[in-house]
């Protein structure tokens, strides 16, 4: 907290002031992540092919992952020190975002338009393959967040058996 701190120019002490405690701060970066995932989600127009619908949803995931790459960190990783309450919270936030993803690949299923033997592995298959990103890919480097969105798309979609 110190360090934080000094980053934002305050007291130790002082930080207090703007926040009740560290839970509060790791609940606030959690949520902000979630929000940006889910804000993005929902702008993902349903008129749009199941394809395009997929690759709007691959490239605004990694899009948050790259532009919020602290936050989703945090996402990813510290939520489970929350109390048992904030936890659940995220949680509900998480299948939140989940059921967007499960609501197109289901309808591709259903469509004929995708070919998986179960929506809610396929689903979590997609999403494990998405998230694990934040581990290495830094805007500036080898791929573009265009070429590495592209390419994501594909291969979610071969795994998806997308017609």
């Amino acid at each position: 907290m110190r360090d934080l701190a000094r980053a934002v120019n305050l007291q130790g002490g002082s930080l207090y002031a703007h926040i009740d405690s560290k839970e509060e701060l790791l609940f606030e970066l959690v949520n902000r992540a979630a929000a940006r995932f889910i804000a993005m989600a929902e702008a993902v127009p349903p008129t749009l092919t199941i394809r395009e619908r997929l690759e709007r949803l691959v490239e605004g995931h990694l899009e948050v992952i790259a532009e919020e790459l602290g936050s989703a960190t945090v996402f990813f990783h510290e939520w489970k020190f929350l109390s048992p309450a904030l936890q659940a919270k995220v949680k509900a936030l998480r299948d939140r975002y989940q059921a967007y993803w499960l609501e197109v690949i289901g309808e591709g299923v259903r469509r004929g338009e995708l070919e998986v033997e179960d929506v809610h592995t396929a689903t979590l298959f997609v999403l494990s393959a998405l998230n694990w990103t934040y581990q290495w890919y830094r805007p500036g480097g080898r791929l573009s967040l265009e070429g590495l969105s592209r390419q994501y798309a594909q291969l979610i979609l071969a795994a998806l058996r997308a017609k």
